[in-house]
């Protein structure tokens, strides 16, 4: 059984989609231990509850700095043995202390083509700048701001009458259908990394 955090700061859709894909089957070896917020009083924390899933929250101005944080972090997924960690609207960098412990273990979902768009609001930011199609990625996690090397990626079309809100509902039907085959791919050790080429066996 492989044990999954999922960490998140919002509403948690893509986290509850994944936790009802391992309750439906659909990943099958897979058990969501623990959901990771930073945001006490966030929506996803409601849905955490709802589905019986453990919690950890932190509020990152209550420690010295991020090193402390993330030690804490740490301690709470070997603890419950956790081999990987989903970035599910996380709205942190991920820093040197939690990167070094699980290197290569650890993936982001991002609502752009990157490199396009990295950062925050990179939905606003493609229809700021009149793309045609952007879509959604996931990448392993580096210390770079969604730098790291690129798992798969989907398109989604930009319409000539979207908004910001009509087109994340579009983006965000797609980001739960990636991350939940991502997350099987590499349940399955079918990615592979030579340098930063991603191989899907």
């Amino acid at each position: 059984m492989r044990k999954l955090a999922i960490f998140a700061s919002g509403s948690g859709s893509n986290f509850e989609a994944i936790v009802q894909a391992v309750q439906d089957g659909k990943l099958a070896g897979v058990e969501v231990a623990l959901l990771v917020c930073d945001k006490p009083g966030a929506k996803v924390l409601d849905r955490a509850e709802r589905l019986g899933i453990e919690t950890f929250v932190f509020q990152p101005k209550e420690y010295a700095d991020k090193a402390a944080f993330e030690q804490e972090i740490v301690a709470q997924l070997q603890k419950r043995d956790i081999s990987l960690v989903v970035l599910a609207g996380y709205m942190r960098l991920v820093g040197e202390t939690l990167l070094s412990s699980y290197e290569g273990k650890i993936i982001n979902l991002h609502p752009s083509l990157l490199p396009a768009f990295p950062g925050k609001d990179a939905i606003g930011q493609a229809l700021a700048y009149g793309v045609k199609i952007t879509g959604v990625t996931v990448h392993l996690v580096d210390a770079g701001l969604d730098t790291g090397p690129i798992i798969a990626q989907i398109s989604v079309a930009v319409q000539e009458a979207d908004t910001a809100e009509t087109l994340a509902a579009r983006i965000h039907a797609v980001e739960h259908e990636l991350l939940v085959k991502v997350i099987g791919l590499l349940v399955d050790e079918r990615v592979k990394l030579a340098g930063r080429l991603v191989q899907l066996a």
